[in-house]
C-alpha cells in the first residue's frame, strides 16, 4: 500500500479541524469547508466580529513563493459573506481561472464607508476595514496586488467607490445594482429610508444628514468621483423598473420593494452617462425588468467575470 507524503497527510489534516492563527493584536481562526475554501474568522477593531470566506486557486499553499490575482467581492445590505457562495456558481467560475477570490463582511448595510457619526468619525470603519485590514491580511495568505473588485446592492457601490478614492488598489470594478449616484435628487431621503426601514439603524450616523453634511455624501459618490475612476476597467449593471424579468423564479411572489430598482436604475443611467461624458470606458448594461435580486445579478457577473480576469492578467486554471 503507497504512503501518502507527509505534506498531503498535513494537508488533510489541516481541512479537518479549525486553526488558530495571530493577526496583530486578533486571533484568526481558520476553518477548511473544502480543498479549496476556506473560512476565517476574528473581531476586528475597526468593525466588531467579521468573517471571509477564500475560495483558493488549484496549488495554493500558504507558503508558497508565489501570489495570486484577486476578485474581492462585496455582499449586499442584509446579507453575510456567504452570499456569493450560497446564491451564486462563484465557485465554478474561480475554478477555472488561476485566481483568489475574497468575500468578506459587510455588515448589516455598512454601507462601504467609515461611519461620519455626526462628524466624530469612529467604529464602524468599514472603507478602513475593506481597504486596510483585510488586504494587509489577505497578502498573508499570498493574494497579490493585481485585483479586481465586484459587488452587488450595496457591495456595488462599495466596489466603485473603494476604486475611486484609492487609486491604484484596483484594476477592475464592477457594480450590480449599486447605487451609483448618492447624491442624485431625492436619493439621499431614498437610501436614508432603506437603512432605516430595512435595518432599523440610526441611518443618519452613516453619510450624515442631507443638506449639512453634503460634502461627505459627495467624498462617497461614485458620480461625483468619476474622474478618479479613469484607467479601472468599469462594468455597470442593473434594472430600471424592478417588474419581472427574464430571471424571475416561476412563481415568485413579487414585492413592493422591487421598486427600488427604479431608483436605481436611474442612478446608474446618470453615472454611465457622466463617465461617457468624461471619455472614460465602461461596460454597462441598464436593462429593463428585473428585480433587484441575485437571479438577476447572476448573468452579470457571469458577464463582467472574463473582462476582469483579462484586466488583473489572470491565467485559465491547467486541467
Amino acid at each position: 500500500m503507497r504512503r501518502l507524503p507527509l505534506t498531503l497527510m498535513l494537508t488533510l489534516l489541516l481541512s479537518l479541524i479549525s486553526v488558530p492563527a495571530r493577526a496583530g493584536a486578533s486571533e484568526i481562526t481558520e476553518k477548511r469547508l473544502d480543498a479549496r475554501t476556506l473560512d476565517l474568522t476574528w473581531t476586528s477593531p475597526n468593525v466588531g466580529d467579521v468573517s471571509a470566506r477564500l475560495l483558493l486557486p488549484k496549488g495554493w499553499t500558504r507558503s508558497a513563493k508565489r501570489t495570486w490575482p484577486v476578485v474581492y467581492a462585496f455582499q449586499g445590505g442584509r446579507d453575510d459573506y456567504t452570499s456569493w457562495t450560497r446564491e451564486t456558481h462563484i465557485e465554478e467560475l474561480a475554478a477555472r481561472w488561476d485566481v483568489m477570490v475574497v468575500m468578506p463582511s459587510g455588515g448589516n448595510n455598512g454601507s462601504y464607508t467609515d461611519w461620519w457619526n455626526d462628524g466624530k468619525g469612529g467604529v464602524p470603519r468599514w472603507e478602513t476595514f475593506h481597504t486596510s485590514e483585510v488586504l494587509t491580511l489577505m497578502a498573508r495568505y499570498r493574494a497579490g496586488t493585481r485585483r479586481a473588485v465586484m459587488g452587488a446592492s450595496s457591495g456595488g457601490q462599495g466596489a466603485l467607490a473603494y476604486a475611486a478614492r484609492h487609486p491604484g488598489m484596483f484594476r477592475y470594478a464592477a457594480s450590480f445594482s449599486g447605487s451609483t449616484h448618492l447624491t442624485m435628487d431625492g436619493m439621499q431621503a431614498f437610501l436614508l429610508a432603506m437603512n432605516l426601514l430595512g435595518s432599523g439603524m440610526d441611518a443618519l450616523r452613516i453619510f450624515g444628514l442631507p443638506g449639512r453634511d453634503d460634502a461627505n455624501w459627495r467624498a462617497h459618490d461614485p458620480y461625483v468621483l468619476a474622474e478618479k475612476l479613469r484607467g479601472v476597467g468599469l462594468y455597470v449593471s442593473s434594472g430600471t423598473t424592478g417588474m419581472n424579468g427574464p430571471y424571475t423564479p416561476e412563481g415568485a411572489q413579487w414585492r413592493l420593494t422591487q421598486l427600488s430598482e427604479v431608483l436605481i436604475g436611474r442612478m446608474n443611467r446618470s453615472f454611465v452617462t457622466r463617465l461617457r461624458e468624461l471619455n472614460i470606458p465602461v461596460t454597462s448594461h441598464i436593462y429593463g425588468d428585473g428585480w433587484h435580486a441575485w437571479p438577476e445579478w447572476i448573468p452579470e457577473m457571469n458577464a463582467a467575470w472574463p473582462l476582469m480576469m483579462r484586466t488583473i492578467d489572470a491565467k485559465g486554471a491547467k486541467a
